[in-house]
């Protein structure tokens, strides 16, 4: 018996170990891919003004269309390098949703290496593109800003988060099996949301983005800042995350006879 015993202690040490460690992965790929999309998402705007001006159009809809399939293209190569770093996520809500969700292998230790991972490698791509970026586009390239007062903004963060992250529940999960059709589904719902959030927060959808880019601007330390940029939108994706929980319920295991 005590055999036994000292067999399933070894099982259960190894298990934790093995779980620990995949964490600690997941983290440091977290840090990898948020770092490249926020260097590379912070381009977006100067990339789709100067895609216009180079084919000559004009006006909301061309920039909304040449927007959307810069998000489509960048959204396909980082689902490839999110696959090749074991399911590396550059955003903490995302994460959140998912794990409230009941989907997904996180835990409640893995997150909590994963959120600071993914919010340094915001830090560290924020950074970089500044340093590299030429200096005329300078004032092209930044991250979200509230353009409403503290509690409006708050408002706006929190639901816009709640309408991301539902749609990208339920496109992921229940949407087209076709990896194309599913990616320019993601660009479409973001860009439209980005646009509609625009005039309120910027908006972010994504606590560690604007984290990476408050701290440039060493507006990270503020209660806007987090009241804004974390609380609401964690509270949005994780109202999100049940709703779509309660639309769409895990199928039940039936107890074999």
């Amino acid at each position: 018996m005590a055999h036994h015993e000292g067999i399933r202690l070894k099982v259960g040490q190894v298990r934790i170990r093995e779980r620990e460690m995949g964490a600690m992965k997941a983290a440091v790929g977290d840090a990898v891919v948020t770092f490249m999309w926020v260097f590379c998402a912070s381009t977006l705007g100067l990339m789709t003004s100067l895609i216009a001006n180079v084919i000559g159009v004009q006006g909301f809809w061309a920039s909304f269309g040449i927007t959307t399939a810069l998000v489509f293209f960048l959204v396909l190569v980082f689902n490839m390098i999110g696959d090749a770093l074991g399911g590396a996520s550059f955003n903490p809500t995302g994460t959140a949703s998912f794990y409230a969700a009941g989907v997904g292998a996180d835990t409640l230790f893995s997150m909590a290496l994963r959120f600071p991972a993914q919010t340094l490698g915001a830090v560290g791509g924020a950074l970089a593109i500044k340093e590299v970026i030429p200096a005329q586009y300078n004032h092209m390239i930044g991250g979200p800003s509230l353009k409403v007062d503290l509690h409006t903004g708050a408002i706006a963060e929190g639901l816009l988060t709640f309408l991301i992250t539902f749609l990208v529940l339920v496109i992921i999960l229940k949407g087209p099996r076709s990896s194309l059709l599913k990616s320019l589904l993601l660009a479409v719902v973001t860009v439209a949301l980005v646009v509609a959030g625009s005039v309120y927060t910027g908006p972010s959808m994504n606590p560690a983005n604007a984290f990476g880019w408050a701290y440039v601007d060493n507006r990270h330390n503020t209660w806007e800042q987090f009241y804004v940029y974390w609380i609401c939108p964690f509270i949005g994706a994780i109202l999100a995350s049940w709703v779509f929980r309660a639309l769409f319920p895990p199928p039940t295991k039936q107890k074999k006879a």
